[in-house]
């Protein structure tokens, strides 16, 4: 069934009525069937689960790198998710970052609304937003693509530049890194998989989910998968809610202090041939704190084309699953509303 011309989800302005509405936990934001939809594996269930962890220092290692890749590639294939540790980013650049997001967020409105989200945009604050169930996320985020707004956004509301680019640097090196153990487990040339993501522009999203009086009413961010290659979240404090779905199941994600969780998003599941798996994954709120993090979102393609990587092919002797499309007809699809309740990547399978 054809993708409707609607809008999956968009960005809305946060006014003094929505923040209103906000603050009083009001019906615009009740979904409690999609709270409580699926069975969650509780941290204390018989079967004991925890998220995949690896290590950088051991990837580095030439003794151990072997090892430390069948367990990244395990995790990209079983979970698409996997925390790291030992990452090599400097702490100051990281405390800065958060700091600077912890800042922004405690801003008056008014503040924040001078960088607010225009109309059927995507950078800036607002709100997350459904236009199918016509229901909002209980969360708030600004979405900036790095570079472009930056000096805008530090002149009007004092978010720190300096901080926000020291990050970016850091995250794209180590976003290269990681792609290119990854292309070690998948038995390709460094380069083969590098060079999709090399040059391309990082947008940075901060989203926070506030205090609620009815955590089982209200959904921190509706589940989805991600549409670009890569994601990088930094958790900025303690409190859980990211849940990851895995064989029908929510497995929620215990915060570990000092790591990044690193997820497979949709174009690199495509470029691996289906190697590497992008899955849903969703945030509910907590009921007395509220929930902040940084989330970089790495982009990927080959000439202009979202399509399996030849080399993988090639190594494997596998036809390819998914068909070729243009990035930009990618991107539309992956925002548009299926009519049929599937992913857009779901449709592009052969």
């Amino acid at each position: 069934m054809e993708a409707s011309n609607k809008k999956a989800v968009n960005r809305d302005a946060i006014t003094e009525e929505v923040a209103a509405a906000f603050a009083e936990s009001n019906e615009r934001y009740y979904r409690s069937d999609e709270v409580n939809a699926g069975i969650v594996v509780g941290y204390d269930d018989d079967e004991a689960y925890e998220l995949p962890v690896v290590d950088m220092g051991r990837l580095l290692d030439p003794e151990l790198a072997g090892a430390e890749i069948a367990k990244l590639g395990s995790a990209c294939r079983d979970w698409g998710f996997f925390q790291l540790v030992s990452d090599g980013i400097d702490e100051q650049v990281v405390n800065e970052m958060k700091d600077s997001t912890a800042r922004f967020f405690s801003l008056p409105l008014e503040s924040k609304k001078t960088v607010a989200v225009r109309e059927n945009g995507i950078e800036g604050f607002g709100h997350h937003y459904s236009r199918v169930s016509g229901k909002l996320d209980w969360a708030e985020s600004v979405i900036l693509v790095l570079f472009l707004i930056l000096f805008q956004v530090q002149v009007a509301v004092d978010l720190n530049s300096d901080a926000l680019e020291k990050f970016s640097v850091e995250m794209t090196s180590l976003t290269m890194r990681i792609v290119g153990f990854m292309a070690a487990d998948l038995g390709v040339e460094q380069e083969a998989l590098v060079r999709a993501f090399r040059g391309r522009r990082q947008p940075t999203e901060h989203v926070v989910a506030p205090l609620s009086s009815g955590p089982d009413k209200v959904i921190g961010i509706t589940p989805h998968t991600d549409g670009l290659s890569l994601t990088v979240l930094l958790q900025v404090d303690d409190t859980p809610g990211l849940q990851i779905k895995k064989d029908g199941r929510w497995f929620p994600v215990r915060p570990r202090q000092g790591t990044f969780i690193i997820n497979v998003a949709n174009i690199l599941e495509v470029l691996t041939n289906g190697a590497y798996r992008s899955v849903e994954h969703r945030v509910l709120i907590h009921a007395r704190k509220s929930r902040t993090t940084v989330v970089m979102f790495h982009d990927a393609h080959i000439d202009g084309m979202v399509q399996p990587i030849q080399e993988v092919l090639k190594h494997n002797g596998a036809e390819a699953r998914y068909r070729s499309i243009e990035k930009l007809e990618y991107m539309k699809g992956h925002f548009s509303v299926r009519l049929d309740g599937t992913r857009f990547l779901d449709s592009l399978k052969i």
